[in-house]
């Protein structure tokens, strides 16, 4: 195990671990991971150090370990966790809520860290901000070590969003929320600007987390949702998550189409009623490429959004959505395995494996 710690420019105050923190670091594809101990942080003025309490893996990581999209290492991989405060910088920070932010509350955030003063910022695009950074997705180095979900603590910067969280949700709900639900709240939303969902017909590819989240939010705002997905699994259980029946979807072209899965563009772009909206997550990836008609699109008056992770606004949305009616929804089941942190590896081949579940989760501390 090695040991770590920097300390950046500027003012800092100086935090001790004790125990140490831990944290698993990738290395590069085909390499197993190496468990860093890091003995303290040097916190910035409105920076929040939080003990995790679970994360769980998200398809993103998956694919980085296997070599299907590129990422700088060494690095703490994950972006979906749960956890709460045990330190602050000296000027404190403010939760969604607008509170100050106090030791020991549990909280969800951002997985990206945004200025709020440039351009994307202020016109409501901080998931793009001119100088973005993004937990479990940047090399370690300039801002620590504690910057990815697969370690015991982590060290969040002023510019992530950080949402308080009731203690009655289990963390197998609340992990994934600042991914897989914040992004499946901001499809539907994206949705909704173009069209009352209100008796409109949803149609949704993909029946991963995301889209079994934008399927339950969808139905709660009153529409008819179909989810297509070649797992007949997977299928099935969409209408847990408020889809209805195939054999009771048939009928009209959707209204609203939200590609989840990646690998069905372009029949969510052919699918779609005239006057429709198709929304394209971003967050699924490798994407085949498909060839776009440009002409179809435009006699059919077809509006094309894309989503790319999320606004602080959603992930707050998100987090009320499963404290009220998404309850309803069995969110608490889709992390079917819980797993030792150390055994980062095994979980990961777990969560590529057919047949996984939604997600895997790993434990701090076992």
């Amino acid at each position: 195990m090695g040991t770590m710690l920097t300390r950046p420019p500027g003012h800092r105050r100086d935090v001790a671990l004790r125990p140490a923190a831990t944290a698993m670091v990738f290395v590069g594809e085909g390499q197993p991971h190496e468990t860093i101990a890091v003995p303290g942080v040097a916190l910035s003025d409105g920076d929040v150090l939080v003990a995790v309490e679970l994360s769980t893996i998200c398809g993103s990581d998956v694919h980085t370990v296997q070599g299907h999209r590129p990422a700088p290492v060494p690095l703490v991989l994950g972006h979906e966790s749960v956890g709460r405060v045990i330190a602050l910088g000296d000027a404190g920070a403010t939760a969604t809520d607008g509170a100050p932010l106090r030791i020991g509350d549990r909280v969800v955030w951002s997985i990206t860290v945004s200025c709020a003063s440039c351009d994307r910022c202020l016109c409501g695009m901080p998931q793009k901000c001119r100088t973005l950074a993004k937990y479990g997705h940047d090399r370690i180095g300039a801002h620590g070590e504690l910057t990815g979900a697969f370690g015991s603590h982590m060290q969040l910067r002023e510019g992530t969003t950080i949402v308080r969280v009731p203690e009655t949700l289990p963390a197998s709900v609340l992990a994934p929320a600042s991914c897989a639900t914040a992004t499946a709240w901001a499809a539907v939303a994206r949705a909704a600007r173009h069209r009352d969902l209100d008796g409109a017909r949803v149609r949704i590819h993909g029946a991963g987390l995301v889209g079994l989240s934008a399927a339950a939010i969808a139905a709660e705002q009153g529409a008819l949702v179909e989810v297509l997905d070649p797992n007949d699994a997977r299928r099935a259980r969409a209408q847990e998550f408020g889809a209805l029946p195939l054999d009771a979807a048939g009928g009209p072209e959707p209204d609203v189409v939200i590609e989840a899965s990646g690998h069905a563009v372009a029949e969510a772009l052919d699918g779609v009623a005239v006057g429709g909206i198709v929304v394209l997550v971003g967050s699924v990836f490798p994407a085949d490429r498909v060839a776009l008609d440009a002409e179809s699109i435009v006699r059919r008056l077809v509006t094309v959004a894309g989503v790319h992770n999320y606004t602080g606004i959603d992930l707050a949305e998100a987090v009320a959505f499963l404290a009220g009616r998404g309850r309803a929804y069995p969110f608490a089941d889709a992390v079917g395995a819980v797993r030792p942190l150390a055994a980062i590896d095994e979980a990961l081949a777990e969560a590529s494996a057919p047949g996984a579940p939604l997600r895997v989760g790993l434990l701090p501390g076992r």
